[in-house]
């Protein structure tokens, strides 16, 4: 029995733009341990990825799309980088609305790279220390949030358990830290 089985993961991603290692490579990594892991996507068509925000990645198909998944049944949101899919996600009303129910609920949320960028929109920041891609620290403070430059910081300074990290390097740390919080 993996050590993760039984534990739901839900990540949100637009259709174009996200970082590819940074959604991948965390889905494969919890599904491989047990975790159940549904993609939501804005719309209901295979989602884009790029490597480096430039290269044409892989395509996956999404489970459901944001506007029909309820974030009720799930233990963690999974928000992945890259900077076109982080943009245009903090200007979709439902993904912040999402984002607003894990924390509001103290559901754990893990966000890297760009992906802080739907949390600093749903204003859940406030008060939590946070990493991600050196770009966002001015948004991060804006916000209330304290920004760090580390591999990874798990946090519950904002009312819930955040775990951020900075880029596709990091996703060891990152891994680590989701899997911690999931065994919980």
């Amino acid at each position: 029995m993996s050590h993760l089985t039984g534990k739901q993961v839900l990540a949100v991603v637009t259709n174009y733009g996200v970082e590819q290692d940074e959604l991948l490579v965390p889905m494969r990594h919890l599904r491989d341990h047990g975790a159940v892991v549904t993609l939501a996507a804005v719309k209901d068509e295979d989602v884009r990825t790029l490597v480096g925000d430039e290269k044409p990645g892989e395509s996956v198909a999404p489970d459901t799309t944001i506007d029909d998944v309820d974030p009720a049944g799930f233990d963690l949101l999974l928000v992945p980088g890259g900077t076109i899919n982080a943009d245009t996600l903090r200007l979709q009303g439902p993904a912040v609305t999402v984002a607003e129910a894990f924390a509001g609920s103290g559901r754990p949320i893990a966000a890297i790279c760009h992906g802080p960028w739907l949390l600093v929109e749903a204003g859940k920041v406030s008060g939590a220390r946070l990493t991600s891609y050196p770009s966002l620290a001015t948004d991060v403070r804006n916000a209330g949030g304290t920004w760090v430059d580390e591999p990874v910081v798990r946090d519950e300074g904002a009312g819930f358990p955040l775990i951020t990290s900075r880029n596709p390097d990091d996703l060891p740390d990152f891994l680590r830290e989701i899997d911690a919080v999931l065994e919980g």
